[in-house]
């Protein structure tokens, strides 16, 4: 008898190793090959930086400013010097106006966005560039601080959520004590705790790691909970006929059933707890990768700014890849992981 793929004609083209054929990657739920899952990968990065080097280097396409070469005899003007191209055109009318020398430049984009070789190039500028303030901190002292934020905040936040969650997906009773609150609780934004956890665990370490918590915990227990309560009634029910009761069917039999989809929840949720990075290092006394970013914009070194905020994507992403590929060999039997 013929699947729904094949009377719709959309069933996909295999090779002889079960991948898809080239031409067939694009259909529904199509396997992919290793090759072409790692080429895919490459370009959802090359494609937008694509479009960055563009907008970057191709005067046509925007480059809204210009970068003053030689002032002229215009007095305000000074190399180095960037204005709005309506300005400068003024001045070279003002100029051929009064038989003065017009000033000179090329077209250029605004200082808060430099081009993908600047900040390639601060990547490696800003952890060998000493810290402008004699106490203040290099790079990766700063990056060292942010990872030891994120960390004793999700760690806190899992210690209780987890166990949490899974008590409200696996009784009906806690869900109905516990959630309610939770539901409510979520709601308020974790920056808004700030002051009172300054005034509560002052103003270095506790808060921050407090606003990681606050921002993670309360998600974390609706998410997991309705993660484990997608567990298979079958197995639940066959436990239960075989006699097993209580703490041995939730940790005999629910957990291990959803252990995969937990796993998963978490690393999603860990992406959050990044996104709350900056915020909770701006409170108290500012700290982390926070204060570098502050620190740079403040003297216009934009491109340290990006390559900071880039640098923020790579750990983050790169935690991701390594968690990925500890739960396939966790659990090797699961296909969403693949």
């Amino acid at each position: 008898m013929l699947n729904a793929l094949e009377i719709a004609g959309t069933k996909p083209v295999l090779s002889e190793t079960g991948d898809a054929v080239p031409g067939q990657w694009f259909r529904v739920r199509a396997p992919l090959s290793r090759r072409l899952r790692i080429l895919l990968a490459v370009f959802s990065f090359l494609l937008p930086l694509a479009v960055w080097s563009a907008v970057s280097y191709v005067p046509f396409i925007w480059h809204p400013d210009m970068l003053i070469s030689n002032p002229g005899d215009v007095d305000y003007l000074m190399p180095g010097m960037r204005v709005k191209k309506a300005t400068f055109a003024l001045e070279i009318a003002n100029a051929k106006a009064n038989h003065a020398a017009p000033p000179q430049g090329i077209p250029c984009n605004p200082v808060y966005l430099p081009a993908p070789g600047e900040v390639l190039k601060a990547f490696y500028t800003s952890f060998t560039t000493p810290p402008r303030d004699q106490n203040g901190l290099w790079l990766h002292q700063s990056l060292w601080q942010s990872i030891q934020t994120i960390f004793w905040g999700f760690v806190i936040s899992s210690l209780i959520g987890v166990p949490l969650g899974i008590l409200c997906g696996s009784h009906s009773g806690v869900a109905k004590l516990v959630e309610p609150f939770i539901e409510f609780f979520r709601y308020l934004p974790a920056p808004a705790f700030g002051t009172l956890a300054v005034a509560v665990l002052g103003i270095y370490a506790g808060p921050k790691i407090a606003i990681i918590v606050i921002g993670t915990l309360f998600q974390q227990i609706l998410i997991i909970a309705n993660t484990t309560r997608k567990a298979d009634f079958a197995l639940v029910e066959a436990a239960l006929t075989l006699g097993t009761r209580n703490l041995r069917l939730l940790t005999s039999v629910i957990i291990p059933s959803v252990l995969p989809d937990l796993y998963r929840d978490q690393r999603i949720l860990l992406g959050w707890a990044w996104t709350y990075l900056i915020v909770a290092e701006l409170i108290g006394a500012t700290s982390g990768i926070s204060l570098f970013i502050t620190q740079q914009s403040r003297y216009q070194h934009y491109a340290n700014v990006y390559a900071a905020i880039a640098m923020i994507g790579i750990l983050g992403l790169g935690t991701d890849l390594v968690l990925a590929a500890l739960g396939r060999k966790l659990f090797p039997w699961d296909k969403a992981a693949a």
